[in-house]
Formats: C-alpha cells, structure tokens, sequence
C-alpha cells in the first residue's frame, strides 16, 4: 500500500509517536498494521540473535545479525512488492555458504561493513528503501545474550539458553568482543523519551524483548520516559523460555528485569484458540495458550485491555495487528506528551 492511498488516521492534526521495541515475528505485523493508521513509528530492534542465517552471517563477518532488521525494514517500505520480495528472497541453493541466506542479510550485512557499523548502514538502507519511520538497532554493536538459570547455572546465546530447557531466572548481554557493558545510540533514547506509547513485544520474552531493556541506558529511557508503556502479551507460552506462564508472570519478569513497576497496559487475548493450533511435541510447555491471571494483572497496577486477538492462519496463530494498532493508537492520543 503506498503512501498515498493509506488510510489516514490525524488527530489534533499531528501523527502519534510510538517506540516499538522487540523481534521476531510478531515486530511486523504490528509495524504494517500501525503504519497503515499513519502513526509516527520507530523500530527498536533485538540485535542479540545468534541463531540461523543471522548468525552464520554473524560467525563469518562479525556484524549484527540483520535477520528481525531486514523484516522491519519491509514492514515499513515502500518500495514495490516485487522489490521487497527481492529483498527477502532466500537462496535454495546447495551451495555451502549461500543455502538458506536471504539476500537482505547479506546486503545488511556488506553495508555495516562499508559504514563502519549497524546503526549508520540501517540509515542507509532507509532511504534506499524508502521507509515510513525510523529503525534503529538497540546497539551498533553485535551482542551476545547470557542467561542464569533458577538451578544456579549459565548458558551464553539464544540458541543454547533455548536449548538448556531449563527455567530462565535473569538475562543480560554483553559485547561480543570486548565484553563491556553495551549503550544505545543517542537517537534510540530520544526516540523512547519523546514516544507517545512505548509498545514491548509481541515477541519470545527472553530472547526477543529483554535483550534490548538489558542494554542499562536503553531501560534506563523506558523507566523514565512518560510514555504510555504497553506490553502486547504473547498468545503462546514458549518452549524454553515460558512455559507455563500466565500473562501476569510476564509482567512479573518484565518488572523484575527493569527493578521498576513501569508496564502501564498490557494488551491480552481472549479469543479461544482452536485445538488444532496446539502442539506438544515435547511437553506441555509448547504452544499452549498463556493463561490469563486478571486478579494478579490488576495487582501488579497495569490496565488491562482483553479482546479477540487472533489471527488465525494456515501456517499458525499470529496476532491481530489490525486491532491491536487500533487499541495502540486510542492509548497514544490519551497520552499527548
């Protein structure tokens, strides 16, 4: 849809700002459907991924994996379908190197080489591709994810604390290569400071959406800030992070992290998901829907916005970015900064 034909949503005659902070799948769908309501928008983007093309690409040139980046990207461009579809092809070649990679890593990837960094090659990449907003990696450096368990031990990167399937008590990240303590650029924390709404996920809790609070002046913003904070709470508990979570316990560990209470609304589904979405390959804890703890929700201080979400779909269960940027643009305007 370009921007011309979009539909226009201007209140006060003004766009509302609004900081969306995550990974993964869920990122787009929310960004494309917020876009179309002609919100301000600004992609905060988890750059501590170690797993897939993304990290291949990160193993071989030691750059951010571009992977959640390239698909925020064509969320927010405009560029012709046939372009964007370019963009994200993934070669099927049996080639070594190239089998699996999609051609918008390798782009990002050739960019931060040639500008010295993530952020200044994002920028670049904007433009080119004409993007309605702003995307911005949560750091100009590669990260890398470390997680302690409640049995007391530790395991360094996506992929292995997903696999240890044990239950995650903190995470935190470091530089990959010095090991200090990573920042946010300058433009990232004006970005979270002057937002109307600050949206934290849909995404995997501990891989997706922690990782980007973690880096200190980056959580930091979002406990300052007098933005509206909103928490879209996954639909799914997930195997190796969340099993058996209410949407209260994700709260619970939001605020933990952030050794603040600042989650002001969180957005829960009360659609029923049918049985056939469900899977339990390997326990329980996969892919069941995260139950709801109102009572517990309504303890913790935050208000609870509960609707059909879903958006049911062939190939899986995804959310309604439809109504979810509806009920996000309602809460921007009742937060004019």
């Amino acid at each position: 849809m370009s921007r011309e034909n979009r539909i226009v949503r201007v209140i006060k005659g003004r766009r509302p700002n609004i900081v969306v902070i995550g990974g993964g799948t869920g990122l787009p769908v929310v960004l494309r459907s917020l876009r179309d309501l002609n919100a301000n928008l600004t992609a905060i983007v988890t750059v501590a991924d170690n797993g897939g093309s993304s990290g291949i690409i990160r193993n071989y040139m030691n750059v951010v994996p571009p992977g959640d980046i390239r698909n925020v990207l064509v969320s927010l461009s405009d560029l012709p379908k046939e372009e964007l579809d370019i963009f994200q092809y993934r070669f099927q070649s049996n080639d070594s190197f190239f089998s699996g990679h999609a051609i918008g890593n390798l782009i990002i990837a050739a960019l931060s080489e040639m500008r010295g960094g993530i952020y200044p090659a994002i920028q670049v990449l904007s433009r080119m591709m004409q993007v309605d907003g702003h995307v911005y990696p949560a750091s100009n450096i590669p990260l890398t994810l470390h997680a302690e368990f409640t049995d007391g031990t530790t395991a360094v990167g996506e992929r292995q604390i997903v696999e240890s399937e044990k239950l995650i008590s903190r995470v935190w990240v470091k530089e990959i290569e010095s090991g200090r303590e990573p920042h946010a650029v300058d433009a990232v924390i004006q970005s979270i400071l002057d937002a109307n709404v600050v949206i934290l996920g849909p995404g995997s809790l501990f891989t997706s959406i922690l990782p980007n609070l973690m880096i200190s002046n980056l959580g930091e913003a979002l406990v300052k800030t007098k933005a509206q904070v909103v928490y879209i709470c996954n639909l799914m508990t997930q195997q190796g992070e969340t099993e058996h979570f209410t949407d209260a316990m994700h709260i619970e560990v939001l605020n933990r992290h952030l050794k603040k209470n600042c989650i002001n609304t969180v957005l829960v589904n009360n659609g029923k998901i049918p049985e056939r979405y469900l899977k339990h390959p390997t326990g329980d804890g996969y892919l069941e829907p995260v139950a709801d703890d109102f009572q517990a929700l309504r303890k913790l201080g935050v208000k609870v916005i509960m609707d059909d979400f879903l958006d049911l779909r062939e190939n899986g269960v995804y959310h309604n970015g439809e109504k979810i940027a509806k009920e996000i643009l309602d809460l921007s305007f009742s937060n004019d900064n």
